[in-house]
């Protein structure tokens, strides 16, 4: 089985701790000097898979210009957790009281989602249609670099956790814009 490596996006504009960004939110000067500092690619890996959103798109995109990795695809699988429209652009702070309730509830009831967002058990299906998706994906086309959002490669990589689990361990986990993980080719029925 081919290597897939998970990439968080670069650095976007108007990001903060604890920011909800909207999905037209593009990569920053930093985002792009990041990638520009970035090693070269992996060995073995073919090619760059990404979420569409303008983020992850911009730093696919310049990834194989820097590099000459084509964009081989583009999955809906692997946008960031679906936050509702009410939150984007706020950050915890200054989110609508209703919703920080939610929060405090989601564990209990992750099939609940909060106006038009996604809830936990939606996102985790979808994390486990990628993680199936990407494995197919390396084995036809070879190792692939994935480039995604950090809730959403949080919960890859903790599928076996559950919907509640993986997502509070995705929100806790520190992953740096740019930053790279193998995703086990052992896990989620993957052969080796």
């Amino acid at each position: 089985m081919a290597d897939i490596r998970l990439m968080r996006h670069a650095a976007y504009k108007g990001h903060r701790p604890g920011y909800h960004a909207p999905p037209d939110a593009p990569l920053s000067a930093e985002g792009y000097d990041q990638l520009r500092r970035m090693p070269p690619p992996l060995d073995g890996i073919t090619g760059i898979v990404t979420s569409p959103l303008l983020r992850a798109r911009q730093t696919a995109e310049t990834l194989g210009s820097l590099t000459g990795l084509p964009v081989i695809a583009s999955s809906d699988l692997l946008i960031e957790w679906r936050a509702p429209t009410s939150i984007q652009g706020t950050t915890s702070e200054t989110c609508p009281p209703a919703y920080r309730a939610w929060r405090i509830h989601r564990h209990t009831s992750p099939h609940l989602a909060y106006e038009d967002g996604e809830s936990l058990v939606a996102l985790h299906r979808r994390a486990t249609h990628a993680a199936a998706h990407l494995h197919h994906l390396a084995g036809h086309r070879g190792g692939v670099l994935v480039v995604s959002h950090k809730l959403l490669l949080g919960v890859l990589l903790r599928l076996p956790m559950g919907p509640s689990a993986s997502f509070e361990a995705a929100a806790r986990a520190v992953w740096p814009f740019g930053a790279m993980e193998p995703f086990p080719r052992h896990r989620f029925g993957a052969r080796t």
